[in-house]
């Protein structure tokens, strides 16, 4: 029943943020932009992990250049060639060549010296679908995020130093997520407008 819930969730949300125009994507990313180039924590941030925009998301592009010019180093992830549903996350630059994924999304060409442990990242800014204001994320359905946070939301090893990030678009907020046993909720939501700080801590 869940399942069914998250899924009827998923196809509505993606339904409104591709139906943004250009005009209110680019302002968005403007506005993105404006939000995280004050934010501490990423001032302070030597490494980087975000995304390339796909299926109507929040485009981060303008903060990636941002992020270059001042230096810091821009990571993106890479599906995993042996861990299913697990991510690697590899340097981005200007000049890095971009494969299509088997979801058809663009990623940086697998090379072992362009890889960054994920417990070596300052923040993982991360795509999601919906989420609601006690900080519950909504995902496509792959995992890939979950699994690779679970490292700081557990802890347990106290090397997860990163701190998670969700971005969205406002239309993206819903009243409450299903959630399942696996899903692993974020500390801190940012969409063009606001900032969502929730009470979720690692453990």
């Amino acid at each position: 029943m869940t399942e069914d819930l998250r899924t009827t969730l998923r196809k509505s949300i993606r339904s409104k943020r591709n139906q943004l125009t250009n005009a209110s994507q680019l302002q968005a990313s403007q506005n993105l932009t404006k939000q995280l180039t004050c934010h501490p924590n990423v001032l302070s941030a030597k490494r980087i992990a975000i995304y390339l925009t796909n299926d109507g998301e929040l485009d981060p592009h303008p903060f990636i250049e941002w992020c270059w010019q001042q230096q810091k180093e821009v990571y993106l992830p890479v599906i995993h060639p042996f861990n299913k549903h697990n991510l690697l996350f590899l340097r981005y630059k200007s000049d890095t060549e971009l494969i299509k994924n088997k979801f058809n999304i663009n990623e940086p060409k697998l090379n072992v010296i362009d890889v960054c442990p994920s417990k070596k990242l300052d923040i993982i800014f991360t795509p999601l679908v919906a989420f609601d204001k006690n900080g519950a994320r909504l995902g496509m359905g792959g995992g890939f995020y979950d699994r690779t946070l679970s490292s700081w939301y557990n802890n347990s090893t106290k090397s997860a130093n990163y701190y998670p990030i969700g971005l969205a678009h406002d239309c993206q907020e819903v009243e409450q997520i299903p959630v399942e046993c696996w899903d692993i909720p974020l500390p801190e939501i940012i969409t063009p407008t606001k900032k969502l700080q929730t009470k979720v801590l690692s453990k």
